[in-house]
């Protein structure tokens, strides 16, 4: 019994200092819908930066067409500073 509790007390310290798999996924902002004809295979690759870079990839046209990535959310840029706006009373 002392063995099995050995055993297992290793196996779970073991568990938890084995590394975590990387999560991080990189979601583009353009899509390549591949046709199914003799050159494409039906597949779609969102991989693509620029609209021009995806429309290169599937030859103009010839072999798929390129379209939005539904799943891409652009980076929120920062707006203007508030900025206090003070009221003068104005005698008068």
């Amino acid at each position: 019994m002392r063995k099995l509790i050995g055993v297992l007390t290793i196996a779970g310290g073991a568990m938890l200092l084995a590394p975590a798999p990387a999560s991080a996924e990189v979601i583009y902002p353009w899509c390549a819908q591949y046709s199914g004809g003799l050159e494409g295979s039906g597949a779609t690759n969102c991989g693509f930066v620029t609209w021009q870079q995806c429309w290169a990839t599937v030859s103009g046209g010839r072999i798929g067409d390129c379209y939005e990535n539904p799943m891409y959310q652009s980076v929120a840029r920062p707006g203007v500073p508030y900025k206090k706006r003070y009221r003068y009373a104005h005698p008068g």
